[in-house]
């Protein structure tokens, strides 16, 4: 599986983005998917995930209710909306890919997209 992220920018805080990650290969409805950022100088952290089917989704609780994941299977495409977003949310976002639906040990990543949040 190859994942090609999108959608990184520059927005003032308060502002949305919608970030993309399209998979190439089979079977993607196969995959959970998840979001994770790396901010300068931190470590790599988890932000939200989907099931295969889109049914399941889970956020940290620093985003929850303002960024929200989905999935559309026919397109091979998840989705991360960012709302109401801060400066503490700058960071290079990755998409990630994995067989089972959990916050950790994902298999295949894409290369990030850069969100810098401005106050």
């Amino acid at each position: 599986v190859q994942l090609q992220a999108s959608g990184g920018g520059l927005v003032q805080a308060g502002g949305s983005l919608r970030l993309s990650c399209t998979a190439s290969g089979r079977s993607f409805s196969s995959y959970a998917m998840g979001w994770f950022r790396q901010a300068p100088g931190k470590e790599r952290e988890f932000v939200a995930r989907i099931s295969g089917s889109g049914g399941r989704t889970d956020s940290a609780d620093s985003v929850k209710g303002r960024f929200t994941i989905s999935r559309d299977n026919a397109k091979n495409t998840v989705y991360l909306q960012m709302n109401s977003l801060k400066p503490e949310d700058t960071a290079v976002y990755y998409c990630a890919a994995s067989m089972y639906y959990r916050s950790t040990g994902y298999d295949y990543w894409g290369q990030g997209t850069l969100v810098t949040v401005s106050s």
